[in-house]
């Protein structure tokens, strides 16, 4: 068994807190979800969660304009400098303190960001190799109170700065002449958004009370001049006082030659007191009026305006509010083209795509990430998470599907190719407990705490069984037989286990024995056997075929937490209170091992703790086990940030992950910082969230508006439930993050099989120019080198596959099959490696089924690969079937048009032919008659 897993995706989160960002060709949408940022291929319907994560959630980044670089910033002003093209960090930078938004000019040589009452403008990262890639160039000042918003102009020559005073300032990214700094008011609330123009100074600005100011500029952007520099200035200064003095009125001496350092000479004369900018004799200082003013909301009604998005070549502006609305104006003139409301939360960003097409929305209250095409009025991406802890997860028999259940009541289906869910079922009204597939993959059973097991059917997507206990239980547990037969769930209140039949929904039998509540249930893979533990400290084993009885109970030393067979059924592994995995064989009832994983877990201390972690990680547990597909190693995980993996045969800790590294979660740290303590407890705990629109309102008395029992916390690192793939290269973890997946990475691991002094590269390609195919995959084999590998096998003709697959010993049979069945999933050689797959196993099917048990996850990834091109290729199939059908319909439509226009063509012909035969008679005539 190989553990050179490293994080792959991250599944059930889309959206948490921050800013949305569309990419440069506008098909892919970057959401930040809590401390890493995921990716949204909208045109290939697809997702990726970067490899790179700052130390707390991110609430702001920005993209360069060429797509290349981004810059993560978190809660605490920290920043990384990623690339989006290779997915690695560059640059660590801290802004010691809190940043609300970052922007990088339009030309991609600046960026701007705002903290506290200042903008901060920065060299933007370039080719160039430097110690410090975050430059300070200047720092502006002039609101009053925190910045919210920024905007450049289309030639980054200035941007704006929008504030909670109520203000928007205008600075120049140069030292222009005329417009050094401008302010901007006119509103009652705090600015949400400024924008400039496409190719202008005028702007619009739009506050929270839902209020839009359209302003002119007296001046274009090809009217600003440079100015001097300020030491210049002073020096004019100083001359102009000077000569004051010394009492020279006349005007013409007022004009000072400065040389500036590029030599060239300036005639500028700097006039205005010292408390206002100075003015530059000859060039008028920029000047702004206020040309109208709208209101987004009705008179009487109060609907706080959130989010705002402007897209400068269609001049629409899109609002969003705190209802979940959103509206669409046309500027200047302010005409609504469209209102809908898509979420009963508020809406909390907006970003429209390159093209104007497309409009992003992200809603934290539900984590909610939609994008909506307004000209066609659909979705064109919409996808939630569970907005609550997610309690379990179960994978499909061949891999394909995951299936995942919360606090929320919701049972979600996820596609693991694309990791998108792609049907949500509501119909419980309490908390899911568990989850789990049937054998077939198309059902999908699950447990709640509303006292109903219910059969969710994925060809329909409909609940087509409910079942339910005589009296009123709260179901805590789940299991489904290997025939999908049998359905079992444990109840916590009457400590009972009830059965039902799959297919009539009744209930079958109640198992009682149990003293304490069941905590976990799980069928035998190969017998009809079930293994319930419970709080009672026993682990009793239920025979199915013999009337339902007690085969064998095992005493444990704590409560029991959790209980799992190995893949072929001749193991038991137990999970209990006081930290201990204990190993027993069902056969005949006895141990076989034990682990003692209490300090492996590394408990967090949690804000609200009195003791250290040290001291609580006693009372700590793992509560999820789950072995690997070969049965070699086990998974467990529990309330802490690590998961930790076992080989059994040793019984040793072979490799620990740690799922997270947010310390925006509680019970992360060790220690406490002791700079937060004071005599009154932890200033963590405080709320200092008054007057936010995610925190308390406080309002006055007899106001409605304003929650006062809103109140923040924050979430506890845990692992709720793990499971491996039935392909046996990934696995999955219900966490507090979300349903993060681990995938195989073969590039991490050298890993040579019967390795020799002869077993090179080149010995290996010199065997495949003598066309020594046979000994080339077997040397190839032996070094072990995926690329290697892939090239000697695609060097293969075609007609010679038969013949080095019959001549292959029993041992690289299966290590080929297993390369198969990898490579396939994303190979465009369709053909060439099914006809491998095809050889492999008629040649040496029977001996493969002799040994199925080590072959079964190689053959489960081969399906799985044979299913995804399946259905990629039935949906391009049905395309072409309709593309050729309207072809067809066409060109009989055109036919049929074709022969109607030569047969009236025709009968015109013939009408002609007869007219002209009567002409030439009546001339005959008449010439007769003439003569």
């Amino acid at each position: 068994m190989k553990f050179a897993y490293k994080f792959s995706n991250l599944l059930g989160a889309f959206y948490r807190h921050g800013n949305l960002s569309f990419s440069k060709d506008g098909n892919s949408v970057i959401s930040p979800v809590g401390n890493r940022i995921s990716v949204f291929d909208l045109k290939n319907n697809r997702s990726e969660t970067l490899p790179v994560f700052t130390t707390k959630n991110i609430t702001c980044f920005g993209v360069s304009p060429d797509g290349n670089l981004a810059i993560l910033i978190d809660e605490d002003g920290a920043a990384i400098l990623v690339s989006l093209v290779t997915r690695a960090v560059l640059h660590h930078h801290h802004f010691h303190s809190p940043v609300h938004s970052v922007s990088f000019s339009p030309d991609g040589r600046k960026f701007v960001i705002t903290k506290e009452n200042v903008a901060l403008m920065y060299h933007a990262p370039g080719r160039n190799r430097e110690f410090n890639a975050f430059a300070l160039d200047k720092s502006y000042y002039g609101p009053f109170d925190e910045t919210t918003c920024i905007d450049w102009t289309d030639d980054s020559k200035c941007f704006a700065v929008g504030s909670k005073d109520m203000t928007t300032w205008i600075f120049g990214a140069e030292r222009w002449a005329n417009l050094i700094y401008y302010s901007l008011g006119g509103h009652k609330d705090i600015i949400v958004g400024c924008f400039f123009e496409k190719g202008s100074l005028d702007m619009y600005t739009v506050s929270q009370e839902g209020t839009l100011c359209v302003w002119e500029s007296d001046t274009e952007l090809e009217g600003l001049r440079k100015g001097p520099k300020y030491s210049e200035r002073k020096k004019m200064e100083e001359e102009k006082k000077r000569r004051d003095e010394v009492g020279e009125e006349n005007k013409d001496d007022d004009i000072v030659e400065i040389v500036g350092e590029d030599g060239e000479t300036r005639g500028d004369v700097i006039k205005g007191s010292a408390d206002t900018p100075k003015e530059v004799e000859g060039i008028k200082n920029v000047r702004y009026s206020q040309r109208s003013k709208h209101y987004f909301n009705k008179e009487g009604d109060f609907n706080k305006l959130t989010a705002a998005a402007f897209h400068k070549k269609t001049h629409i502006l899109v609002t969003g509010f705190a209802s979940g609305a959103f509206h669409l104006h046309e500027l200047p003139e302010f005409d609504l083209i469209h209102s809908l409301s898509i979420s009963d939360q508020r809406i909390s960003t907006i970003a429209m795509n390159p093209t104007g097409d497309w409009i992003g929305f992200g809603c934290s209250g539900l984590g909610q990430l939609l994008v909506w095409e307004w000209q066609s009025e659909s979705y064109v991406f919409k996808q939630q998470g569970h907005f609550n802890n997610m309690n379990s997860l179960a994978y499909s028999p061949d891999g394909q599907y995951l299936a995942t259940g919360g606090d929320d009541g919701k049972v979600k289906v996820w596609n693991t190719n694309s990791g998108l869910c792609f049907v949500t079922f509501t119909e419980h009204s309490s908390c899911v407990t568990n989850v789990a597939f049937t054998s077939s993959g198309f059902v999908v059973v699950s447990a709640s705490l509303d006292g109903t097991v219910r059969a969710f059917d994925l060809h329909r997507y409909r609940n087509f069984r409910t079942m339910t206990s005589p009296q009123p239980a709260q179901f805590s547990s789940l299991a489904v037989d290997s025939s999908g037969e049998l359905v079992c769930a444990g109840s916590q209140d009457s400590f009972e286990i009830f059965l039902w039949s799959m297919q009539t929904g009744r209930l079958l039998e109640v198992l009682s024995g149990h003293e304490g509540p069941v905590s976990n249930l799980c069928f035998s893979p190969v017998q009809s056997v079930l293994a319930s533990v419970s709080w009672d400290k026993t682990v009793r084993l239920w025979d199915m075929l013999d009337s339902w009885q007690t085969k064998e109970t095992l005493r444990l030393n704590s409560d029991g937490l959790a209980v799992t067979y190995r893949p072929d059924g001749q193991e038991l592994a137990v999970a209990s209170l006081d930290g201990e995995i204990t190993f027993w064989n069902p056969q005949t009832g006895g141990q076989t091992g034990c682990v003692v994983g209490r300090h492996d877990l590394q408990m967090g201390r949690k804000e609200t703790d009195k003791i250290t972690a040290k001291h609580s990680a006693k009372a700590k547990s793992f509560t999820s086990l789950c072995y690997s597909a070969d049965g070699e190693s086990l998974l467990a995980g529990g309330q802490s940030k690590f998961v930790c993996i076992y080989n059994i045969k040793e019984q040793v800790l072979m490799k620990k992950f740690e799922i997270s590294c947010n310390l925006s979660l509680d019970a992360m740290e060790e220690f406490l910082d002791r700079r937060k303590m004071t005599e009154f407890g932890n200033l963590s705990l405080v709320d200092e969230g008054t007057g936010d629109g995610d925190g308390i309102e406080l309002s006055l008395p007899g106001v409605k508006r304003g929650d006062m029992s809103s109140r923040r916390f924050k979430p506890e690192i845990r692992v709720n439930s793990l499971r491996f793939s039935p392909t046996g290269r990934s696995w999955a973890a219900a966490s507090t993050e979300g349903l993060l997946i681990y995938s195989l990475d073969a590039s991490l691991v050298f890993d040579p099989y019967d390795l020799d002094m002869d077993v090179t590269p080149t010995s290996i390609r010199r065997q495949v120019k003598k066309k020594e195919w046979a000994s080339a995959i077997l040397l190839s084999f032996r070094l072990n080198e995926m690329p290697l590998i892939r090239e000697v096998l695609e060097a293969v003709p075609y007609d010679q596959i038969t013949v080095v697959c019959s001549s292959l010993p029993d041992v690289y049979v299966d290590k080929l099959l297993n390369f198969v069945a990898t490579t396939l999933e994303k190979s465009n050689h369709l053909q060439f490696y099914l006809s491998w797959a095809q050889c492999l196993l008629t040649l040496h099917g029977q001996k493969l089924k002799n040994r199925s048990g080590a072959i079964l996850p190689t053959v489960q990834q081969l399906l799985k690969s044979i299913q995804r091109h399946s259905d990629d290729l039935s949906k391009l199939c049905d395309w072409n079937i309709y593309n050729i059908r309207y072809a067809t319909a066409l060109s009989k439509q055109r036919g049929m048009k074709r022969t109607a226009a030569e047969s009236l063509s025709d009968e015109e012909d013939s009408s002609e032919a007869m007219d002209s035969v009567g002409d030439e008679e009546n001339m005959m005539n008449e010439s007769v008659i003439e003569n």
